[in-house]
């Protein structure tokens, strides 16, 4: 449960007032959660789901740079160079069990988004009752970019998001400022960051989530990609990778060629296998799809994308991925079909 960089827990749980407080505290490496960090927010959150004393919890990030960035994937890049499946398995596994047993918690569940919150970010807040979010945060699920697919429980959540909005940021990996956030779906309140402490002091102090968040929420700015509301919805909605990719050069416009650029240095594997995902997720439960992205797990990190991809990224930070197979065009949708299990009936 400790960061091995500090002798500070890595997780730091307390009951406050009417409230359970939850602190990531991994700030060196932006609060990604580690396989002691899912365990013990797994266990904190089996705690606190029927015990009185708890009327909500209140989720937050050390720092001041991020909520949480992510999981720790070059851990998980370790494991699989190292053959470790097992050790794989126990990460998402955890993961994924954390998460529905926030969707399952029954109280309010409040996470102060200030700063980055990337996949498993989205993962510990998403699934909760409030998603509060300052003008500095930063949501996105990158995932394509290093062979992975939008998980957490995403499979579920980004196909529910107004239109095709949650299509186009699972393949691009578009970043959502604060305000963006909330007109996407995302996040619930848009709160400054400068009165986050007195809500803090509120929630714990009053016990109560709706109406002193409410009380501190502000109307957010018009969101970012308002102008390209309707291209998102024509393009994404083309039907396939490749479809979409014809419906952004038709589109012929600055944004369009941007997205086609993005979509361009993606692992064209994880493309597919995203797109897929959620078409799928579209007609399963939040359980049902954690099941689906735990099945993937299995696949898809073995890939030899996702250890390239991690290299590229996290790793030697170089930019250039050698993906494999190295453009959308020679992708097989045969080898797509079977990263995937059987799709029931």
């Amino acid at each position: 449960m400790s960061d091995s960089s500090t002798t500070e827990p890595s997780v730091i749980a307390r009951r406050e007032g009417a409230a359970g407080t939850i602190l990531m505290n991994r700030p060196r490496a932006l609060n990604a959660l580690d396989l002691g960090m899912v365990r013990a927010l797994a266990e904190v959150v089996a705690a606190w789901r029927d015990d009185p004393a708890v009327r909500l919890v209140v989720l937050e990030g050390a720092g001041g740079r991020a909520f949480c960035a992510g999981g720790d994937v070059r851990r998980i890049r370790e494991l699989v160079l190292a053959g470790d499946c097992a050790g794989v398995e126990a990460f998402f596994a955890t993961e994924y069990g954390m998460n529905l047993g926030i969707a399952r918690f029954g109280k309010p569940w409040v996470s102060l988004i200030d700063g980055v919150c990337m996949g498993g970010g989205i993962g510990v807040s998403v699934h909760g009752s409030h998603r509060v979010v300052t003008e500095h945060a930063l949501l996105a699920m990158p995932e394509t970019a290093i062979c992975l697919f939008p998980d957490v429980g995403t499979s579920y959540v980004l196909p529910r998001l107004p239109g095709r909005i949650g299509l186009w940021l699972a393949l691009t990996g578009a970043r959502l400022q604060g305000a963006d956030s909330v007109h996407a779906g995302l996040a619930t309140h848009y709160v400054p960051r400068e009165r986050l402490p007195a809500l803090r002091a509120a929630l714990i102090a009053e016990g109560e989530a709706d109406p002193v968040v409410a009380r501190f929420a502000e109307a957010p700015p018009p969101p970012s990609f308002a102008p390209h509301r309707a291209a998102i919805e024509r393009c994404f909605g083309a039907g396939s990778v490749p479809a979409i990719l014809a419906a952004l050069e038709a589109e012929g416009t600055d944004w369009a060629r941007k997205q086609i650029a993005i979509l361009r240095r993606m692992s064209p594997t994880a493309l597919f296998v995203a797109h897929e995902l959620l078409r799928r997720g579209a007609r399963l439960t939040l359980e049902q799809c954690l099941e689906l992205e735990l099945a993937l797990t299995r696949t898809v990190t073995r890939h030899p994308d996702f250890a390239e991809g991690v290299r590229s990224v996290l790793v030697d930070k170089d930019g250039n991925p050698r993906w494999t197979p190295p453009t959308i065009e020679e992708v097989d949708p045969a080898a797509i079909a079977a990263l995937f299990p059987p799709e029931k009936g």
